[in-house]
Order: C-alpha cells, then sequence, then structure tokens
C-alpha cells in the first residue's frame, strides 16, 4: 500500500460526492476480513475513476451488489475497499421486439424480472434471493439453478457487457460498444470470475417469452436405483420439460420434481405422458414453491447432528449424470463415517447443492473426503458456505489445466491484483 487511507478518501472526493463515501463496519465484513471504507458510485464513470484511484495507490477492492454471496470465494488476502455497485440500478433498454435488454449492474433481478414481464418476457434465470441478488452479482457468481436444464447457463443467455477495469477503462464486448478489450469475449470471461478481473457496470440479455402456465410434479421413488432409472427415462423420452431436479437425505426416500410449461393442452399431454412412463412409481402434484428448494437448504434451522453444534457446510458439487447413484452413495459414506447429516438436491444437468451438518471438525473431515471422490471422477465440490472455523478450508479444491491461463489474463487485466485478491481458484 502506497497511501494512507485519509488520502485515498480525499482523491475519491474529487470523483464521489461526500454521501457516495462512508467508513466501514464490522457489518461490511468479508468472511471476517473487515474493509476500511464503502463506496457508492451513481455511475459507470464514477465507479472506474474510483476504481482507478484505488488501484494507483495500492487499495485492494472487494466489489459488491446485494451481498447475498459476499462470502462465497475464499476470504481476501486484504479488503481495503468496498465498491458497491447498489446506486447503479437501473434497467436501460428493453428491446421487447428483439428479446433483449440493458441493465446495470446493481439492478436486483426481481425488479428486473417485474419490469420484464410486463411486456410478457423474463430472464430465464433462477439464482438465490431473486429479490437481493443483483445483476452483476449473479454473473460473478454464475448462479443458477434448475432452469439451466431448458435455457442454458448464464454464459449462454448474457451477449454483452460493460466492465471497469482497475485502469479506469469502461471495457465493453456485445452489444452496444464502449470499448473493446481485443482477443477477450468479455461476456463469458467474466461470468463465474467472481469480480476478480472487473467490476460488471452493465450487461446486455437475451430474454425468452413468459409460459402462459406451468404444471409441476413430484415423483417419489424407493431407493437410489430407481431414482436413476427415472431420470435417465424421462431424459431419454419425448417429454419437453423445462426443468427436473431430486432430492437426497439421509432420512427419507428419493424425490424427484419435474416442470412443465405451455399452453393448458399442451400440459395435459404432457402430464398424461409422465403418468405413463413413471408408472408405478406415486406421482403427486407439487406447488410451485418445490422449486425454492434449493434455497430452502440454507436455512439455519435444519437439525444438528450433535445438539450442540450450530455449524453447517453449503456445496456446489458437479458431476457427470450416469454417476449420480456413485456420488450420493459417497454423501452416505462420508456423512456416516464422520457422523454429520446431510441433504442434497441434484439437477438433471449433474450441479447440485449439498449440505451437512455438525460439528466444524467432522465437517472438515466430510468435506474433504467427498472432494477426494467427486474430483476422481472428474466432478467437483466448491464450498458456499462454512463456517469461520473452516475460512482456512479451500474453497475451491484442485486447479484444473486451465490454471495458468487463468492467471495469465488475471495479470492482463489487473497485474496489481487489486480486486477480489486471493479469493478465486489457485489464489488469483
Amino acid at each position: 500500500m502506497t497511501a494512507t487511507i485519509s488520502s485515498i478518501e480525499r482523491n475519491l472526493c474529487s470523483v464521489l460526492g461526500a454521501e457516495q463515501i462512508r467508513s466501514a463496519s464490522p457489518t461490511d465484513a468479508v468472511s471476517g476480513v473487515q474493509p476500511q471504507i464503502v463506496l457508492e458510485p451513481t455511475t459507470e464513470r464514477q465507479l472506474a475513476d474510483s476504481l482507478r484511484l484505488a488501484n494507483e495507490d495500492g487499495f485492494t477492492v472487494i466489489p459488491r451488489g446485494g451481498a447475498t454471496k459476499l462470502a462465497w470465494g475464499n476470504p481476501p488476502a486484504r479488503a481495503d475497499l468496498v465498491l458497491s455497485t447498489a446506486r447503479l440500478n437501473r434497467v436501460l433498454e428493453h428491446a421487447h421486439s428483439d428479446l433483449t435488454v440493458i441493465v446495470e449492474a446493481g439492478c436486483t433481478i426481481q425488479t428486473l424480472q417485474e419490469t420484464l414481464a410486463q411486456r410478457g418476457q423474463r430472464l430465464a434465470v433462477d439464482p438465490l434471493w431473486p429479490e437481493k441478488a443483483t445483476v452483476g452479482g449473479v454473473l460473478s457468481t454464475n448462479d443458477s439453478g434448475a432452469l439451466r436444464l431448458r435455457f442454458g447457463a448464464l454464459r449462454d443467455l448474457i451477449i454483452g457487457v460493460t466492465i471497469a477495469l482497475p485502469d479506469g477503462t469502461l471495457a465493453s464486448s456485445g452489444g452496444k460498444v464502449v470499448k473493446n478489450v481485443a482477443g477477450y469475449d468479455l461476456p463469458k470471461l467474466v461470468t463465474g470470475a467472481l469480480g476478480t478481473l472487473g467490476i460488471i457496470t452493465r450487461a446486455v440479455f437475451r430474454l425468452h417469452p413468459l409460459p402462459h402456465n406451468s404444471h409441476s410434479f413430484s415423483i417419489m421413488t424407493p431407493n437410489l436405483a430407481a431414482t436413476r432409472e427415472l431420470i435417465f427415462a424421462i431424459q431419454n423420452s419425448k417429454l419437453a420439460h423445462t426443468a427436473l431436479q431430486s432430492h437426497f437425505t439421509d432420512e427419507a426416500m428419493p424425490t424427484s420434481d419435474i416442470l412443465f410449461e405451455g399452453t393448458e393442452a399442451g400440459l395435459d399431454a404432457q402430464a398424461a405422458q409422465l403418468r405413463a412412463l413413471c408408472k408405478p412409481a406415486e406421482l403427486l402434484e407439487a406447488p410451485p414453491a418445490v422449486w425454492n428448494t434449493r434455497q430452502d437448504l440454507w436455512s439455519s434451522s435444519t437439525p444438528q447432528a450433535d445438539p450442540e453444534a450450530a455449524s453447517f457446510v453449503i456445496a456446489k458439487v458437479s458431476l457427470l449424470p450416469s454417476d449420480l447413484a456413485r456420488v450420493v452413495e459417497f454423501f452416505h459414506r462420508a456423512a456416516d463415517s464422520n457422523r454429520v447429516r446431510w441433504k442434497s438436491l441434484i439437477y438433471a444437468t449433474g450441479l447440485g447443492c449439498l449440505r451437512l451438518d455438525g460439528p466444524s471438525e467432522n465437517l472438515c473431515h466430510a468435506v474433504l473426503a467427498l472432494r477426494s471422490s467427486l474430483e476422481k471422477l472428474g466432478g467437483s465440490l466448491v464450498l458456499l458456505h462454512r463456517p469461520a472455523e473452516l475460512f482456512s478450508l479451500d474453497a475451491w479444491g484442485t486447479p484444473g489445466d486451465s490454471l495458468s491461463l487463468m492467471k495469465a489474463i488475471k495479470h492482463q487485466l489487473d497485474p496489481a491484483s487489486t480486486l477480489n485478491p486471493d479469493r478465486f481458484l489457485g489464489g488469483i
């Protein structure tokens, strides 16, 4: 650090108004690391200039949207300034006839969806906590749920982005261009980069029409083998389902949920095909709330393995759909051998969430065992939530062959490691 906090505050006053700069409080801490200043610019230019000043003076910067996923990733090496996008919250242009939208990074997903719904359209994503989660935060964490099966990942929906780089450049790619960065596909590059390459200021998305109607069913199966056969049968059928997910726990039979969208006549036909396909499994109509199960995993009210323990871990897991049965058996074995309780939600795409409850030491052993087993199958386990005692446990797991390329890109765009230092894979 080459400057003092008082000097950077004076410099920032040339860019921001006094009401846009405040001292950080304990509630602004990032995984136990306390920042000193919080900045809230109202324009992209203000944000870029603030980032440039911090970079020039050797201060680290933590980008923040709705703060719903601020603890994801590893704790930062330092957290001098928090740069908030809360005031960059407008839907700039909804070209409904072209099925596209331009939106600022601080706009919440719920606000965006409500605006799009006025024209019968939607951004086909289902992230956690949409009422608070922002466009920039959802992109940076690549957070998506069951709708990914039908509409693809965020990288398939984003068609343009503008980001502020540490040198103060506002760089854009796709959509309406401010300045291009030659050689990089910025929309895909920054999606899932955890804010380590630049701060997203706006994004351009392709949209989809809202469905006329929707209908959900839950299918109970007696065991894991039956669940696997059911999922394969559905995926290999002519059913036009929008989403498919399965619940597994240490205390109940597996259940799978399926979502259909379309006209009433089409939904009736789909339901009839599903009933024929699922015999003799028990098929029940399900409320729309069944698609909020991933969010429910984060509730702290889940029973504990040890009455005196209040710790839990949430992990994002990835696996080949063909390995579903083996992976769920891994969950059983790791939980039993380490005396923790577990529940999981796995999507038909092979992505899912796992919750483990128990004493912190037991959780650590279970996570390491599961990560090793999953990585041997080509999968992964990434920690999204863990108790403070486990902050030293790496969130990401073993880096892949792309790490050297990722580090080279980080050095090109953020050579001083100003943004979210050490938070991403491999210490990026």
